[in-house]
Order: structure tokens, then C-alpha cells, then sequence
């Protein structure tokens, strides 16, 4: 019943070239001549526009499915991504005692036993969770986050569904298998279950405090751990103004330039530094405390990038950013990133052809999460699989950059992160880095030093055993060789020699032959 009313919706938003090529459908799509709605509804709004508001009027699963696909852009027609983009996560709260009750649940306490006092009016209501603020008995201030009623159940029907939709979709629409929409689904899946664990929110949002524990240019919120669970998590309440109210961070005099500056900053150290990064850093997760210091709250999406990752990304953009096109088209093949049979020349004229008009622009002007994903989609041409966090990574630098343009529209992105990463470089490849990482390895190494002789002689004495067992391997083998030479000759005369004795019976069975000899 849920797949037929979701093929409803899609219909009254003007899909039916998607929903009467199904499966399900396809027998009965002949009705459609009788429908009104087929002759006299034609859909006038954009296809972007008709599937933004199916999702929305599908639910809040679909709608977070639509904003993860949104991020897709190296996948998605421009149109579509764009519209998706506006999709916004808002539902109605619950009451506030199912909130109650799964508090006093998780905790094994009351309300009051836990809080000194507890406010039960959400302040913000989202498809996964919503949050109360509430006070400690110490009297520190905290937002209570807590998980919606069986949002599990729900979330596994509906990723259900949409594997459904996706399957039927490759089979049926040849945009869907250009699309990979069954890998996007598994995306979405990997990035929303692991929103329904707030202690893994939790554990993230620690994390990135301690990597900004001295910082000046980034807060992340205390957790406040023996009040959180699975489906509680209690943290520092912060108070900021919200990064997209442009008129209320010019009243506070907030420094515009230094804010943008440090978006792109606070982004590049976190991905090369600490090799975790918040990947959801849009507008509603960020804050700012006047003048110039960033709040972020809401840690279920982030990213992780393994060393090969970093130097990919590293090496492109400087790579980029140097005309050395050739350069980067053998930093795909080295890596594995395209089949190893790829011709440099002609991927590298691929790139160059892709690249080259947007550095007509002035450097100012020019994106790097956009350049990122010409890339990806270029690449994707010569067999490339976008890794998932590379996607998050590209996904939160467009953030990040709209952020920065917002704030300060003359921010030169590549002025701010060309120092960064050319530092990058000397500390982790340089001749001080080489140095460095053997000088960390002398006490692994001297601690091994006694026992180099004896490893040596072990060496020595295996290999001096391994000449025996090979020289009598090979006399065992031509003693072998010997025997069944000789074998075969045994063998050939008794073959032979029964041969003539059978030859000889029948000669004397033979009537001619008896009457010679008779």
C-alpha cells in the first residue's frame, strides 16, 4: 500500500513517465487516457520543482534522502541538485511526554531526578530528533536531544522502500542507471542510520572539541556524558547569533572578513590536520559569538580521510591551481582511482578541457568545491567510483565556501588555503618530515639492535638449509627421473615380449599351421 500511494504522489506531481514504466503499473498504464489529470494537468513547473514537493509531501525520511542526493551533484543534472538544495528538515515535534518517557527510560530516572529544571516546549523539532533545553542540578545550562518514537522502525521501512524505488527505477528509466540511484540509496542508508546512535554524535562532537580545545577561532559545545545514551545526549547550551542572519552579525559589528577567512581555515585543518571534519556545516549548525568566533553544533554527519585521500586532494588542488593537468590525470592512475589502461593524454585533455574556462575567472571568484566536482564528474567518465567521504568533503566545502562568499564576497579562497596546504606539504613530505618520522622509529629500531646478529645468522643459516633441501630436491627428482626411464623400458619390453607370446598362441591355433606341423 506505501509503494502505491508513494506512485500516487509521484503522479499528482506530474512523474508518470517514471511511474507508468514500472513494474507495477505498466499492465494498467492504458488508464491513464481516462484520467483528466492526463489531458488538462500537464505539469508547467520545472522537473527540479515537481520532485522537491513528491519529497516533501512523501515525508520527513524522504525529504533527508532528497537533501543527501542533493550533495550528489557529480551524479545529478544541475537543475535538480539545485532545487533539491532546498529542501528543509522541519517537522512537528512530539509531545513532550513521549519525551518524557524516553528520557526517563534511557536515564532510569525521573525527570526531576535528572534536571533541575526541564523545559518541556522543543526548541527545534528536525526528522530524526528534537531538542528541549533544560538545567542541571550544578546549574549549568544544556539542550537536551532526543530521539523520535520509533524512528527506527520507520527509517528501515522507508530505506526499504526506496531500495524498491531505486531497483524498479534502473530497470525501468535509463536516467536512474546513469544515476546509480541503488548506490546513492546505500549512501543514504550508511548516513542516516548512523545519525539514529547519539552517543556516536556524541563521541564525534568530543572528538572535535579536543582537536579546538585552545582554539580562537572555533567552540565546540561541552557533552555532558553521564546523562547521555543512545537516545539522549545532553550538551553545553551555547548562545551565538545564527551565521545566516547577515543583519544581525553588521549590528553586533561582527568582522566579516576574518570569519570568512577562518571558515576556510578552520575546514582545511580539520580535513588535513586532524583528518576529521564536521560534514554537515550548513547554515543552521553554525553560530557565531561576536566578534569573530564560530559555534558548530550537530555532529551526526562528519568525514574521515585516509593519508592517500589527503594527498590526493592536496596534490590536485596545487596541481590545479598550476595548470599541471598531466600531473594530476597520473595522480588518478597511480592512485587507482581510474583503471590503470586509462591513456594519460587523453584524460588529461579531458581535465584541461573542463578546468581551463574556469580559470578565465579571477582567482577570487573561483570554487574550489565546484572545481572538485568537475573533477569528480569528469573523472567519473573514465570509470572513477567517488569514494563516499570524498563526496561529504566536496559537499561540505561548497558549505563552506557559499558560507564565506556570504559573509565576505571578495574572499579569495586560494589565497587563504595555498599556505595551508604548501605547509601541509612540508610537514608530512618535506626532507624535516622524513627526518622526523625516522627519529620517531630510532627507539622501535635500537630497541631491535641486539637482535640484529641473530636475525642476521637465522638469515644466513635458513637460506644455508634451504640450498640443502633445494640440492636434494633435485638429486630426489633426477633419481626419479632415473627410475621411471628405467621403468618405462621394463614396462616396453614386457609389453613387447607379451605381445609376441599372444602373436605366437594364435599362429598355433591356426588350422594352417596345424597341418604344417601335423
Amino acid at each position: 500500500m506505501r509503494l502505491i500511494h508513494i506512485n500516487w504522489v509521484m503522479m499528482s506531481h506530474g512523474l508518470d513517465e517514471i511511474v507508468l514504466k514500472t513494474h507495477l503499473f505498466r499492465p494498467i498504464r492504458y488508464l491513464a487516457f481516462f484520467s483528466p489529470t492526463y489531458w488538462f494537468n500537464k505539469p508547467t513547473e520545472s522537473r527540479g520543482i515537481r520532485i522537491r514537493r513528491t519529497l516533501e509531501d512523501l515525508g520527513p525520511i524522504y525529504v533527508k534522502f532528497g537533501q543527501t542526493l542533493s550533495t550528489r551533484k557529480d551524479l545529478l543534472p544541475e537543475d535538480i541538485a539545485e532545487e533539491l538544495v532546498k529542501l528543509q528538515d522541519r517537522v512537528p515535534p512530539f509531545s513532550a511526554d513521549i519525551a518524557r518517557s524516553i528520557i526517563e527510560q534511557q536515564l532510569g530516572r525521573t525527570i526531576e531526578e535528572a534536571f533541575d529544571d526541564f523545559e518541556p516546549q522543543p526548541l527545534a523539532s528536525a526528522s530524526v530528533a528534537q531538542v528541549h533545553t533544560a538545567k542541571l542540578k550544578t546549574g549549568e545550562k544544556v539542550i537536551v536531544k532526543v530521539l523520535r518514537p520509533d524512528i527506527e522502525d520507520k527509517i528501515h521501512s522507508d530505506v526499504g522502500l526506496l531500495y524498491e524505488l531505486a531497483r524498479l527505477a534502473e530497470r525501468f528509466w535509463s536516467d536512474a542507471r546513469r544515476l546509480r540511484a541503488m548506490e546513492v540509496v546505500a549512501e543514504f542508508e550508511k548516513t542516516i542510520l548512523d545519525e539514529l546512535d547519539l552517543l556516536r554524535e556524541a563521541a564525534n562532537a568530543s572528538a572535535i572539541r579536543n582537536n579546538f580545545k585552545k582554539s580562537e577561532s572555533l567552540y565546540i559545545p561541552e557533552i555532558h556524558w553521564p546523562l547521555t545514551r543512545r537516545k539522549v545526549m545532553v550538551m553545553e547550551r551555547i548562545h551565538g547569533v545564527p551565521v545566516g542572519d547577515i543583519q544581525a552579525l553588521r549590528d553586533g559589528n561582527a568582522d566579516f572578513k576574518k570569519l570568512a577567512e577562518r571558515g576556510v581555515e578552520i575546514f582545511f585543518t580539520q580535513v588535513f590536520r586532524d583528518n576529521f571534519f564536521h560534514a554537515d556545516m550548513h547554515p543552521g549548525n553554525i553560530f557565531v559569538e561576536l566578534p569573530d568566533k564560530y559555534l558548530a553544533v550537530d555532529f551526526g554527519i562528519v568525514g574521515s580521510l585516509s593519508d592517500t585521500d589527503q594527498r590526493y586532494l592536496a596534490e590536485n588542488f596545487l596541481a590545479f591551481f598550476n595548470h599541471d593537468y598531466r600531473r594530476v590525470a597520473q595522480m588518478h592512475i597511480e592512485s587507482g582511482w581510474v583503471p590503470p589502461t586509462t591513456r594519460v593524454e587523453e584524460f588529461e585533455a579531458a581535465i584541461r578541457s573542463v578546468c581551463e574556462p574556469i580559470f578565465e575567472k579571477p582567482l577570487k571568484d573561483i570554487s574550489f568545491g565546484l572545481l572538485l566536482l568537475r573533477l569528480f564528474q569528469t573523472a567519473r567518465r573514465f570509470d572513477m567510483v567517488v569514494q563516499p567521504q570524498l563526496v561529504l568533503l566536496q559537499k561540505t566545502l561548497l558549505n563552506i565556501e557559499g558560507l564565506g562568499r556570504q559573509l565576505y564576497p571578495d574572499l579569495d579562497l586560494w589565497q587563504t588555503a595555498k599556505p595551508f596546504l604548501e605547509n601541509w606539504f612540508k610537514q608530512r613530505l618535506g626532507p624535516a618530515a622524513k627526518i622526523k618520522e625516522l627519529l620517531s622509529k630510532l627507539p622501535e629500531i635500537t630497541e631491535q639492535l641486539p637482535e640484529i646478529p641473530a636475525l642476521v645468522f637465522q638469515a644466513l643459516q635458513s637460506n644455508a638449509q634451504m640450498q640443502q633441501q633445494i640440492q636434494q630436491h633435485n638429486l630426489e627428482m633426477n633419481q626419479l627421473r632415473k627410475q621411471l626411464r628405467h621403468n618405462n623400458k621394463r614396462t616396453l619390453w614386457a609389453v613387447l615380449t607379451g605381445a609376441l607370446m599372444i602373436a605366437g598362441a594364435i599362429l598355433l591355433q591356426s588350422p594352417l599351421i596345424g597341418s604344417l606341423l601335423g
